[in-house]
């Protein structure tokens, strides 16, 4: 596709500024968000967006999607929601054979609306999809297309009739990415956009080959051990009454990242680093990743309640 890596890069600087661009004709604002979500998607990993209600969470996922060239299903997750709603069954058709019916899991990014409104038993069917982007039914192996991609929205007010997401699948997700209220221009901007008769459309500008090339390149792209070696120690040091600890963790965390953080900050500050023209990743590609990928890794404790301290204030000191 390209005579070297290095020309590849600069190829993918160029078409990363183009989708940025591009999802900005229907989204309003949202640029860190947008980037993050992009981000994931070329380093291979799912996110969880958190956010109130009307922050155009599902709309910045359809539109990326779109602009993506990427198939896109929506699933509603809901307390009456079953596994095999998500995930399909088999079902006994006409000639009395059994026939596999597939669900919504099978597109190219899963919107897992309210991911946290259904019971572990329906939460736990996307763990397999996610981890080794196959599902099993009736004993059988069921590959999914690739590029996949699992973005799940969170409700941070209404906690009523939810079900906490086990650690075990916060840490699949790549991404924890927190939507904040557009600013009073940019609320102007989207009433306005959203209030008249003229609809904007967006053009795809990537294919799903071409998604999957730059992914592999991301992880072609080299890095400094002092940089690895940063990442790796960051993750540590999230980790109470460990030698490196210091001393606000291990008055306020009772539980640190484990070892994906630190795979997932190596490529995350790679990506980062191709998006801005540059051929390695630094120390500051490194921190400017470490909150989404850290802040649903690292558990506060309730000192850390009681004195009112945020995850992001905790991990922010480490720097």
């Amino acid at each position: 596709m390209y005579n070297s890596d290095v020309e590849a890069l600069d190829a993918f600087a160029k078409k990363f500024t183009e989708l940025r661009t591009e999802v900005a004709k229907i989204i309003v604002g949202q640029d860190d968000v947008v980037k993050n979500i992009l981000i994931s998607v070329f380093s291979d990993g799912h996110s969880l967006l958190i956010g109130v209600p009307g922050l155009a969470k599902t709309l910045t996922v359809h539109t990326i999607a779109e602009v993506l060239d990427l198939s896109f299903n929506r699933i509603q997750f809901t307390p009456d929601l079953m596994p095999s709603d998500i995930v399909g069954s088999e079902i006994l058709d006409e000639n009395r054979t059994f026939r596999f019916n597939r669900g919504p899991v099978f597109a190219n990014i899963i919107l897992a609306d309210e991911i946290n409104r259904t019971p572990p038993k329906t939460q736990s069917a996307l763990l397999e999809a996610m981890q080794e982007r196959s599902v099993t039914i009736a004993g059988t192996r069921h590959k999914l297309d690739l590029p996949f991609f699992v973005l799940a929205t969170q409700n941070p007010i209404e906690q009523e009739g939810t079900y906490p997401l086990p650690e075990a699948q916060l840490d699949r997700f790549m991404f924890s990415i927190n939507l904040d209220y557009p600013s009073y221009e940019e609320e102007i901007q989207v009433v306005k956009n959203t209030t008249s008769g003229i609809k904007s459309s967006v053009s795809k500008k990537m294919s799903a080959a071409e998604i999957l090339y730059f992914q592999q390149l991301i992880r072609k792209i080299p890095i400094a051990d002092n940089v690895l070696e940063y990442a790796v120690k960051l993750v540590n040091s999230t980790r109470p009454n460990q030698p490196n600890s210091p001393k606000s963790v291990n008055n306020y965390i009772s539980w640190g990242a484990g070892p994906r953080a630190s795979q997932y900050l190596v490529l995350g500050a790679k990506c980062n680093a191709a998006i801005k023209g540059k051929y390695s990743p630094d120390i500051e590609d490194v921190q400017q990743v470490a909150l989404p990928v850290l802040r649903h890794r690292v558990f506060k404790n309730y000192k850390a309640e009681a004195q009112g301290l945020s995850i992001d204030t905790i991990i922010s000191e480490l720097f």
